[in-house]
Parts: structure tokens; sequence; C-alpha cells
């Protein structure tokens, strides 16, 4: 083993070794500015979705429908506490 660390010691280092940090550190500053630049356009996203629904919600109102009773297949109950409290 001795041998084999004297000739990697003595063996000139491959010239792309040189070039890697700088690729490196490139490849990391445009993953940065990927980054950004999708947490702006999932900002602009949310702000266009959250302006469509309000345009949306205040320009086609309903009207106004009162709900149907939720027992459809079987009649009021004359003791459920609604009828027992009502004033009528």
């Amino acid at each position: 083993m001795d041998d084999d660390l004297r000739k990697l010691n003595t063996a000139a280092m491959p010239s792309a070794l040189d070039a890697l940090d700088d690729r490196v550190l490139a490849a990391l500053a445009v993953r940065k500015g990927e980054a950004a630049a999708t947490r702006r356009l999932m900002a602009v996203a949310a702000l266009v979705s959250l302006g469509g629904g309000m345009v949306a919600g205040s320009v086609f109102v309903p009207t106004a429908v009162a709900a149907s009773p939720l027992t459809p297949l079987i009649p009021a109950s004359p003791l459920a506490p609604s009828t027992i409290l009502d004033a009528r």
C-alpha cells in the first residue's frame, strides 16, 4: 500500500480537477437562481388565483335560495328539539 501511495504522490493531477470547483460553484449558483425564480412564480400564481377567485365570487353572485330539509325519506319528528322549542 505504501508503494501505491508513493505512486499517487508522484503522479500529476488531472487538469479536470482544477476546474471542478468552478463547475460545482457555477451549478450551485444556477440552482439558487432557479429556486428564487420558482418561489416568485409560485407567489404570482397564488396572487392570480386569489384575484380570480375574488373577481369570480363578486361578479357572479347567485340568488339566495332556501335549503330543503335534510330528511327526504322520513317525516320530521314531532319530538325533535327544533319542534319542541318552536314558539309558533
